[in-house]
């Protein structure tokens, strides 16, 4: 009998309301059989990990104490959102999460019920929670709403922007600030459990609100009262900020402590306006791999076994481009003491650790503050400085005013190097990188690269770092198609394409990473191939050139087909009067939901088999028309 599986409270939980069910005494049973789960699902299915493991007794407090869904719960950013997945109705399928069909890494309003705001970039989460209870309030409906939000994530401006917000609106509206950087400092034990249970019961609530209408009446006094007050919470809570912005600050409490935070939360819901509660956790919490090493087991890509943990992977015979960029800048930093690097915290992600550790007074991480970032940059590369702004497609999009104004309009000599640009696999589209070529053509002065390989990418950050103006190059996630990367350097004739090989009738002019499945297509229909290289200023006189000479003209790009590459090659025909057929080729007008890297090529077409798909279907229909002509 030793040998049989434990049976598990959490099996019986399928909804939040199976929860509310239990006896209070019980909650510490589901909050183990929780983290356990978690750990096991995770270790097979891959995903983000370590956050969540931090927020399982949060998690199952709030779901206890407010009656979801109809008190709405909103996450930010959604790394710790799993446990929040298992207990409202997802536990079953946690073994498909970032797979293809399977369930959304993040919450998503179309998924269910229970996530309120469909999130995925960070600080989104006090706004969207301040609308609702807005809306709220309007209709006159009996609800509560929470927004749960983490350090990291405070660091954002727009988290700010909000608490500024609501303060002032006097919204009523809970915020917890989940604190998972930060030791448990000394006062978060016994003595401040029982001091932010105080501080926030319906009594002190009740003394304060009745003072401070009794000493309204009196200014002077009233000044005293309020000074005393904000002295006395000063002595035992490091909440000054957020009273000042007009959230009535609770805690730090032990985000680990179930009961406590029970409590605490059973008070807050009682109580309206604006409030704040901050409480501590640990990443990785409960187990101790995670705890030890949280940024290498915040996102889990592969399978691995719980008992041993991640393994150091097998050395790889070919870097990612990420590894490239990490390379090239070390390299570069070496030559030029100009050169500095900024991340709004993806240093890991971006492959600037190396760089870190060789140059750390080189080196800005400036926290999740995108136009920050750029800004930054700008005024670097105003006194003389070569700023390079790692950073994925999806969040520059967040800096696209900075990028447009400070840098663009100002012709300054920032180079942008925009990973994970195209699809990107599991985390789905929160962060595709599908639209930089389309938001970054049209803006004047701007130079766009995309490197068909490994070595090109190299290539072509060097070439960038050479311009006196603003450049960017966007390369994909992952590896390519596994080129030699050369040590040496050297800058490429800028604006000019390379043809790749010599056909007849058909010409695919490709982008990037396209050029692979171009090549493949071109052996099969014995077609011309451009590598492009240039999206802007693009090579003008060889697209000219191709049109006049081939029958059919098809591009190819790993970017939305509205305002892509493929539209830039429009417009160059259009403004020297080429008509010939043309096919554009890239992803369609639809979201691309999340799997691997491979699904996402795929549903958009975008392999070899997709394109030869539509290059004979158009040539079928060009054949057709031709005929009819003919007839």
């Amino acid at each position: 009998m030793s040998d049989m599986p434990r049976a598990r409270l959490l099996d019986r939980i399928d909804y939040p309301h199976d929860l509310r069910a239990l006896p209070e005494s019980r909650l510490l049973e589901v909050a183990r059989d929780l983290r356990e789960f978690l750990i096991e699902s995770v270790s097979q299915s891959g995903g983000h990990f370590a956050a969540g493991l931090g927020t399982v007794e949060l998690t199952v407090a709030l779901h206890y104490i407010f009656n979801t869904p109809s008190d709405r719960l909103v996450w930010d950013v959604g790394h710790q959102g799993y446990p929040h997945k298992i207990l409202t109705g997802r536990r079953k399928h946690m073994g498909t999460v970032r797979k293809w069909e399977g369930i959304s890494p993040f919450p998503k309003r179309s998924e269910s019920e229970y996530d309120t705001f469909g999130v995925g970039h960070a600080g989104t989460s006090i706004g969207a929670a301040q609308g609702m209870a807005e809306a709220i309030e309007r209709t006159g409906a009996k609800r509560k709403v929470v927004a749960i939000i983490g350090d990291g994530a405070m660091t954002s401006g727009m988290a700010f922007e909000a608490l500024n917000h609501a303060g002032e609106c006097e919204t009523d509206l809970l915020v917890i600030l989940n604190d998972n950087e930060m030791s448990i400092s000394p006062n978060v034990g016994a003595l401040s459990s029982y001091l932010t249970r105080v501080i926030s019961g319906r009594l002190y609530s009740t003394v304060r609100a009745g003072s401070k209408k009794v000493l309204g009446r009196m200014p002077p006094v009233r000044e005293l009262a309020r000074k005393a007050e904000g002295h006395f919470k000063g002595l035992i809570v490091p909440g000054t900020l957020f009273e000042e912005l007009g959230f009535n600050y609770f805690g730090p409490l032990d985000g680990h402590d179930l009961p406590a935070l029970v409590g605490t939360l059973r008070n807050l819901a009682e109580l309206e306006g604006p409030r704040l509660l901050h409480v501590v956790t640990r990443k990785g919490k409960g187990y101790a791999p995670a705890e030890q090493d949280p940024v290498k087991y915040h996102g889990i890509s592969s399978p691995f076994d719980p008992s041993s943990g991640i393994q150091p992977a097998a050395a790889k015979p070919s870097p990612t481009y990420s590894q490239v960029f990490g390379d090239w800048l070390c390299d570069m930093a070496s030559r030029d003491q100009r050169l500095v690097a900024i991340t709004p915290a993806m240093r890991e992600g971006s492959g600037m650790v190396r760089f870190h550790r060789e140059y750390p007074d080189r080196y800005f991480d400036v926290a999740i503050a995108e136009q920050h970032s750029v800004t930054l940059a700008a005024g670097l590369a105003c006194e003389g400085m070569k700023p390079v702004v790692a950073i994925y497609s999806t969040f520059l999009q967040r800096a696209y005013d900075q990028v447009v104004h400070d840098v663009a309009l100002q012709n300054l000599p920032v180079i942008f190097a925009i990973d994970r640009a195209g699809v990107v696999g599991g985390d789905g589209p929160t962060h595709a990188g599908n639209y930089d070529i389309g938001y970054l053509r049209c803006l004047p002065n701007m130079v766009i690269m995309t490197p068909s390989d490994e070595n090109e990418c190299r290539q072509m950050l060097f070439t960038a770092y050479g311009l006196d103006q603003p450049t960017a190059v966007r390369y994909p996630r992952g590896k390519g198609p596994g080129v030699q990367v050369e040590e040496h350097m050297a800058a490429l004739p800028v604006g000019k394409a390379q043809v790749v090989r010599e056909g007849y009738g058909v010409v695919i002019l490709a982008f990037g990473p396209m050029l692979a499945p171009a090549l493949e297509v071109g052996k099969t229909l014995d077609a011309t191939v451009v590598n492009m290289r240039f999206v802007k200023p693009m090579d003008e006189e060889l697209v000219a050139a191709m049109a006049r000479s081939h029958e059919l003209v098809i591009t190819i790009d790993e970017n939305t087909l509205a305002a892509g590459a493929g539209s830039a090659v429009n417009e160059v025909l259009a403004a020297r009067g080429i008509s010939v057929p043309v096919l554009n080729h890239g992803i369609p007008d639809r979201y691309i939901q999340h799997g691997s890297r491979e699904d996402n090529l795929r549903d958009a077409g975008l392999t070899a088999e997709g394109l030869l798909k539509a290059v004979q279907t158009r040539l079928r229909a060009h054949n057709h028309l031709g005929q009819q002509a003919a007839g």
